[in-house]
C-alpha cells in the first residue's frame, strides 16, 4: 500500500531537513555578519550580495539588483507546482542597544541625506538567513520533490515600496506564475514557537501629513492672529473620538498623532502647524472611515478657527493589508502541526504592516504570512509570570531587540522548508 501526500510530505521534510547539522554554524555565522552590517531601505547591496552569492553556488538562476538591490533565484526541478519564499533584507534607523558581541556600529545616510545609525531592529537579518537557509536546503535534497522554487530576497520593507519596485522591474517576467506565495516574520514571541492566522492578518497602514494655515503675530497679540498651535492640538484632541465614535465596535482600528511640529519661539504665533498621524485597520470599509473623518475633522476645525487656507493633506508610508489565503494557511497549518508539535498553535491578527502582500496579488496567487518567535525562553516565561511582558520584552524596532540565536534560526529555516514541501511535489 503506498504513501499518501502527508506521509509523503512528512518524509519529504525529514530528509531535507536531515542536512540542517552540516550548515547551521556556517548560517549561525551569516546572520552575525549581516546584523553586525546592517543596510538601510534600498541600500541593501552587501547583503544582497551575500545571498546571491550562496545561492548562486547552489545551483539557483540568479537575478540580482531587481527593483535596485532586490535579489530573485530560481530553482526549477522539473514539472510540479511554483514556490515563491520571500525575505526581507532592510535595516533601520536604530541606534543599537542590545549589547550583543556582534552589535551593529554602523551609520550611514538615510534618504534626507543625514547621517543616521543602523541596526537590524525589525529581524530581517533573521528573515534573510532562514531563506538562505531553506534555499539551499531544497537545492541539496531535489530529490525529495519536484517542481520550481524561487527565493525571493525583497529591499525596502521598511519604506513600504521595495515589493512594488520588484514588481514595476519586471518581476513577473523573471519568474513563472507561483501558486502559492510564502513569508514569515520573527516576533517576540517565545523562541521555538510558531503560528498562523487565516485572513486578515497584519494591518493596513496609511500615515498623513496634515499642514493647517493660521495666521502669524505677536504672542502679546493673538486677536490679530489665527493660531496654528491651538487649531493643531484641537484637531489632535477631536482625533481621539474617530475610532471610539466612529468605528464598530467589532472592527480594530487605530489611529495615532505622531508628530506636531508648529511655530520656533514662545512669544510668536506661528503661521501653520504640520501633524503626521498614521492609521491601521483590518478592512477596506475600516479604512475609508478613519481616512474620511481625519479630513473631515481637520477640514471642519479649520473652518471653525476662520483659517485664510483649506487643510492641505499628503498621504504616505502606504501599507497594504496581509489578508492569509484561509486554503494556504490551513496547509501550511498542518504542515507546521506535523513538524513543531505543540511549538506550533494559531495567534491572533497583528497590527503590524507589511508590503509583503503586493507581490502575490500581482502575480495573482494565494499567500500566507506567519510568524515565529525571537525571544529567549527563560526570558519569555520569567516576564510571563510576572505580568510584564510589555515591560520587559523588547519588540520589534526597539533598539533592544534582539531575537536569541537559536533555536531562531533552526525554527525559521525549518518552517520555510515545511511550508514549501507542502506544496512542491513529492519525487
Amino acid at each position: 500500500m503506498g504513501k499518501g501526500p502527508a506521509m509523503s510530505s512528512r518524509s519529504a521534510v525529514s530528509a531535507v531537513l536531515s542536512g540542517w547539522d552540516s550548515i547551521r554554524a556556517e548560517h549561525e555565522q551569516l546572520y552575525r555578519d549581516i546584523h553586525r552590517h546592517p543596510e538601510l531601505s534600498h541600500q541593501e547591496r552587501r547583503t544582497a550580495g551575500l545571498v546571491a552569492e550562496r545561492l548562486g553556488g547552489a545551483g539557483f538562476d540568479v537575478h540580482e539588483r531587481v527593483g535596485g538591490t532586490g535579489v530573485v533565484a530560481v530553482l526549477r526541478n522539473g514539472d510540479g507546482p511554483t514556490v515563491l519564499l520571500r525575505a526581507d533584507m532592510d535595516a533601520l534607523p536604530v541606534r543599537e542597544a542590545t549589547g550583543l558581541p556582534y552589535a551593529s556600529a554602523e551609520t550611514s545616510s538615510d534618504a534626507a541625506g543625514e547621517t543616521v545609525p543602523v541596526m537590524h531592529a525589525c529581524g530581517h537579518d533573521v528573515h534573510v538567513t532562514c531563506l538562505a537557509g531553506a534555499a539551499r536546503l531544497l537545492a541539496a535534497g531535489t530529490e525529495h520533490w519536484r517542481g520550481t522554487l524561487v527565493a525571493l530576497f525583497q529591499p525596502a520593507e521598511e519604506t513600504g515600496d521595495g515589493a512594488r519596485g520588484m514588481l514595476d522591474d519586471g518581476l513577473a517576467d523573471l519568474i513563472p506564475t507561483p501558486q502559492v506565495a510564502l513569508a514569515q516574520h520573527v516576533m517576540p514571541l517565545r523562541a521555538g514557537r510558531v503560528g498562523t492566522h487565516a485572513g486578515a492578518t497584519l494591518s493596513a497602514a496609511d500615515s498623513m501629513r496634515i499642514t493647517v494655515h493660521g495666521r502669524g503675530a505677536h504672542g502679546s497679540m493673538p486677536q490679530a492672529a489665527v493660531d496654528p498651535v491651538v487649531l493643531a492640538a484641537m484637531i489632535v484632541v477631536r482625533l481621539q473620538t474617530v475610532v471610539a465614535r466612529e468605528v464598530a465596535p467589532g472592527e480594530t482600528a487605530v489611529l495615532t498623532v505622531g508628530s506636531l511640529q508648529a511655530g520656533t519661539k514662545s512669544n510668536v504665533i506661528p503661521d501653520s502647524a504640520v501633524l503626521q498621524l498614521n492609521v491601521r485597520s483590518f478592512s477596506d470599509a475600516t479604512r475609508r472611515t478613519v481616512l474620511d473623518a481625519i479630513r473631515r475633522i481637520a477640514t471642519a476645525e479649520c473652518q471653525a478657527s476662520n483659517c485664510p487656507r483649506e487643510p492641505e493633506f499628503e498621504l504616505f508610508d502606504r501599507f497594504p493589508l496581509t489578508d492569509n489565503d484561509p486554503a494556504a494557511t490551513e496547509r501550511v497549518a498542518s504542515a507546521f502541526g506535523d513538524l513543531f508539535g505543540d511549538r506550533f498553535s494559531p495567534v491572533g491578527r497583528q497590527s503590524a504592516s507589511e508590503d509583503f502582500s503586493d507581490l502575490p496579488t500581482a502575480l495573482g496567487a494565494p499567500y500566507t504570512y506567519w510568524f515565529i518567535g525571537g525571544i529567549d525562553a527563560q526570558v519569555y516565561d520569567a516576564a510571563e509570570q510576572a505580568g510584564r511582558l510589555a515591560q520587559d520584552v523588547p519588540v520589534n524596532h526597539s533598539a533592544a531587540f534582539a531575537p536569541v540565536l537559536q533555536p531562531t534560526l533552526d525554527t525559521g529555516t525549518q518552517a520555510l522548508v515545511a511550508g514549501a514541501l507542502a506544496w512542491l511535489a513529492a519525487a
